[in-house]
């Protein structure tokens, strides 16, 4: 059964006892980069294999997204500054043990006309869920890496051929 979730402000990526920041250059233009964060949801699992389904909500003002697991999530959008920063928050989830979590890709560009893409998953949960995220940490940050190189190469695949995936 899902739960609701504190509904902590953007400030939540800086002050949250638990942060993981990852971060990977790309060859894609932030724009880019941007647009496939906050414009095209839906495709999502096309890029990060953590993700099996997701739909913007609330007309672009939310997200539901699935997990592989069958994790569950409602979030809304804290930020969509185009080009420069992605944010939304966890409003409801059936994962046990969170209470509040944020996650925000913040994008600069970098050399080349490629991008700095940065990810911080902010979060506060119950002890076993916090020690779990800590011992998990390694994985998360593969499957970033994963992703922003999967998408990437999406990016890439798109602006040789509109028609690609």
């Amino acid at each position: 059964m899902a739960r609701r979730l504190t509904p902590v402000g953007l400030d939540f990526t800086e002050t949250a006892p638990l942060r993981l920041v990852f971060a990977r250059e790309v060859a894609a233009p932030p724009h880019a980069v941007y647009q496939a964060l906050a414009e095209d949801v839906a495709g999502w699992p096309e890029w990060f294999s953590a993700v099996t389904q997701a739909r913007p909500t609330n007309d672009g003002a939310g997200r539901e997204v699935h997990l592989m697991g069958g994790t569950r999530m409602s979030e809304t959008i804290l930020a969509a500054e185009p080009d420069e920063r992605y944010a939304y928050r966890v409003d409801e989830t059936n994962a046990p043990g969170v209470r509040a979590l944020v996650e925000e890709w913040r994008l600069t560009p970098s050399g080349g006309g490629g991008t700095h893409v940065q990810w911080t998953m902010a979060a506060d949960g119950a002890a076993p869920f916090r020690v779990a995220l800590r011992i998990g940490r390694a994985g998360v940050g593969h499957s970033f890496r994963s992703a922003v190189s999967a998408l990437d190469r999406r990016i890439a695949a798109k602006s040789r051929d509109p028609k690609a995936g």
